[in-house]
């Protein structure tokens, strides 16, 4: 076991002993929605399948009104009429017309389309006001996609986009990779649920919620979570019963030096090897990695700042490996300070943040004790070890989430 890393260290030993899963499951396109796309996919059909009109008009040939102009209109013989979804067999020979509309099957024998804004709109002989150039206003068969293209590629996270696109290729259902299946372990005597009276000496528990919720945003299924307060013997019963259902394990609390950070007992006891213990960063520093018969559980602190941001910042990494889903990573970018903060970084600090536009903003209170401030937060500023006060204007490395 490594201890006091780095968090890129704690990155790296996570995703060196760990793989993708690549259970699949074929999905109809109304369930696919943000899954990964475990094949690539080619188009069974050209779209369009036939040569098509993009307007309401007529289907003519284009040398028939080369000298149309409104003082002296060409007259064509309209031979019939085509709405989409029908097909006419005829063929637009030398001074005919075919009404046509949006979306229809273009007849033989022409090589363009008037609008019907430039027509008199006649219904047996139609007078044409303009020209129109060869293949204009003329839709070509698989000029969206050919048969046998590659439509999209295995690893694609699937959006309305894709599915629209899947959909006008007559494919109804998605081969992908199958959501990632959580527990939460939650200890400490010290928590109570929410909507229970509160008890003298207790808090409630806010890092269930605050994982749950997360885990449900980036499309995780949370199989089950539970609190057994500071019981090694439960605890590693929990974990030991929630193994063959999950993927990975996440616990809160217990992971410090304390006379009740159990989980130094109760990783030996359910027979998980330990992966690192404590990060060089602050808040978060006591988090374990470890592994429970090649699965990860991923030990984070009781605070409830520190436990989310860990979350972030190194289980993360991991879910998008795990997943095949490089969106679950974050991405990194400089912002300015609009505020200052007043404190000097002895080892490396991660503190809350507002990112808009290139400008970074903290909230008044950023203390790892509290919570309420993370509200609007969507980002962690990296401050390096050894830095002195920020002043306002300070270039800072923020992570967005």
């Amino acid at each position: 076991m490594e201890t006091r890393i780095s968090l890129e260290r704690a990155i790296q030993l996570l995703l060196e002993r760990f793989s993708p899963i690549t259970d699949t499951v074929l999905l109809p396109l109304d369930e696919a929605n943000g899954r990964i796309l475990a094949q690539d996919v080619y188009s069974p059909i050209a779209q369009p399948p036939f040569d098509r009109s993009p307007l309401d008009g007529y289907a003519l040939r284009s040398k028939d009104i080369a000298g149309a102009s409104p003082d002296c209109p060409v007259t064509l013989e309209v031979i019939g009429e085509n709405c989409a979804g029908s097909v006419f067999d005829g063929v637009v020979g030398p001074g005919q017309a075919l009404r046509i509309m949006t979306g229809a099957c273009l007849p033989k024998g022409c090589d363009c389309v008037i609008r019907q804004e430039d027509t008199d709109c006649g219904e047996k002989m139609v007078a044409v006001y303009r020209p129109v150039r060869h293949h204009q206003n003329y839709c070509f068969a698989g000029e969206d996609m050919k048969q046998g293209q590659l439509l999209m590629k295995a690893g694609e996270k699937l959006n309305f986009a894709h599915l629209g696109v899947l959909a006008a290729a007559g494919i109804d259902r998605a081969l992908v990779y199958r959501p990632l299946r959580a527990a939460i372990l939650n200890t400490g005597d010290e928590v109570m649920l929410p909507g229970q009276p509160l008890l003298p000496g207790k808090i409630y528990n806010a890092n269930r919620q605050l994982l749950a919720s997360r885990l449900q945003d980036l499309g995780i299924r949370l199989v089950d979570d539970r609190q057994v307060g500071d019981d090694p013997e439960l605890a590693a019963s929990f974990l030991r019963q929630m193994l063959p259902q999950v993927d990975f394990m996440i616990t809160t609390g217990g992971v410090s030096v304390g006379k009740k950070d159990i989980m130094h007992q109760v990783l030996p006891l359910c027979g998980a090897e330990q992966i690192f213990w404590r990060l060089q960063m602050k808040p978060g520093t006591p988090m374990i990695g470890a592994c429970l018969e090649g699965k990860p559980v991923l030990c984070l602190s009781g605070n409830p700042f520190a436990s989310i941001a860990t979350f972030e910042l190194v289980v993360r990494p991991l879910l998008a490996r795990l997943g095949s889903d490089s969106s679950l990573t974050y991405q990194t970018v400089t912002g300015v300070l609009a505020e200052g903060f007043d404190k000097e970084s002895m080892g490396r600090r991660f503190i809350r943040a507002r990112y808009e536009n290139g400008t970074v903003h903290l909230p008044q209170n950023h203390s790892s004790g509290v919570l309420a401030s993370l509200i609007g937060c969507n980002a962690l500023v990296d401050i390096p070890a050894g830095s002195p006060p920020l002043p306002s204007g300070t270039e800072v490395q923020t992570i967005l989430l």
